[in-house]
């Protein structure tokens, strides 16, 4: 993909702290929970993120930015917490004027999506998880040996992760995949060298290792599904399956891979991308219903914002224009309307509005 089909805006979090965001594709929103090892610029060319990048991005909207810490947000910051990992995901949905939407959350994301979806019901429409834990290592009562094991990581990590040479992060590649070329090794590898510090890499270990979403999981409301590699070397499928069964009507997809996250070249990709696809609500599948209690759905469906955008459409005016008007990025206009129609189950933008004046919600 090329860097000139994606927008990068900078927001700002809570605490003062500096974030990246980037947006790709077309149609209703998909927003991804950040995790480390992302650089909103590098990640549409990178072997090891590319391919999520991309498809993501073929029917949505993709939303991702760049965790506090990492790629091209705020490097030098006080907080790495779950708490601020939250923070900072509101900021971004904030300062999108996003209404409602699906929320994605892989790995670390996981519990940073989880904690977001049970906090704002309101906001996220789906849940879908990849690799992700409901406890960290340490919240696992570990024997002795394993946490000592986790603590000489954490040392190497502070010495080795800058170095020049990647014999350390060679290391650390061995944690997450079993199953990697040459190639696609070099290419984790360049993802640590340019994301993240290895000081701050200490930091965000220290916080994966203390995950416990135990609690908050069960009151997450939305339908969710939960993908996991079997043999995932890194989050036991035990904790996927853990994490699946605590929160209410959550489905679990196991995938034959060895890796913790899928490449593009592994059979575990196209069977994410075809139920990811039939989970996810999508512009393109949108079409009128004939149930009769439809109407009544489409309406209250509707967010005040896009009540007024669709206004400003039916009277004639483009994104651009309405943008200027409302104070927002014509992107954000342009994901307001296909939330529009996908809530009116509509086709075209004369559609929408004609099936909005139908409705009474314009004039």
């Amino acid at each position: 993909m090329s860097r000139e089909r994606q927008q990068i805006r900078f927001c700002t979090s809570k605490d003062g702290t500096r974030l990246a965001v980037a947006m790709t594709g077309e149609g209703p929103p998909l927003v991804k929970a950040a995790t480390w090892l992302t650089h909103v610029e590098k990640d549409p060319d990178n072997l090891f993120t590319r391919h999520w990048v991309a498809e993501l991005s073929r029917d949505n909207t993709f939303i991702r930015y760049d965790s506090r810490g990492c790629g091209l947000s705020g490097r030098d910051v006080e907080r790495i917490s779950m708490e601020a990992w939250i923070e900072d995901l509101e900021a971004v949905v904030a300062t999108l004027d996003v209404d409602r939407f699906p929320l994605f959350g892989m790995s670390q994301g996981a519990a940073i999506a989880i904690g977001y979806a049970a906090r704002h019901p309101e906001k996220v429409s789906h849940l879908v998880l990849y690799g992700g834990c409901a406890r960290g290592l340490l919240k696992r009562n570990p024997p002795a040996k394993v946490v000592d094991a986790a603590q000489a990581m954490l040392k190497a990590a502070e010495l080795g992760w800058g170095a020049d040479s990647s014999s350390f992060r060679q290391v650390f590649i061995s944690q997450l995949l079993h199953d990697a070329t040459a190639e696609q090794q070099r290419a984790v590898d360049e993802a640590q060298r340019l994301t993240i510090s290895g000081a701050n890499a200490v930091r965000f270990m220290k916080e994966v290792f203390e995950i416990d979403v135990c609690e908050v999981a069960p009151k997450v409301q939305c339908p969710t599904l939960v993908f996991h590699a079997k043999d995932d070397p890194c989050f036991p499928f035990a904790e996927g399956s853990l994490l699946a069964s605590l929160i209410p009507g959550a489905r679990l997809v196991p995938l034959p891979s060895r890796n913790h996250l899928p490449f593009e070249t592994e059979a575990a990709w196209p069977m994410f991308l075809d139920e990811l696809r039939a989970f996810l609500p999508t512009s393109r599948s949108g079409s009128r219903s004939d149930d009769p209690s439809a109407e009544g759905k489409s309406a209250s469906s509707l967010t005040p914002r896009q009540v007024e955008i669709l206004r400003e459409v039916g009277q004639g005016q483009t994104d651009k224009q309405i943008a200027r008007k409302l104070s927002l990025s014509p992107r954000t206009v342009e994901m307001h309307v296909a939330n529009a129609l996908l809530a009116l189950q509509c086709r075209t933008r004369a559609e929408a509005v004609r099936r909005a004046t139908e409705l009474k919600l314009i004039a």
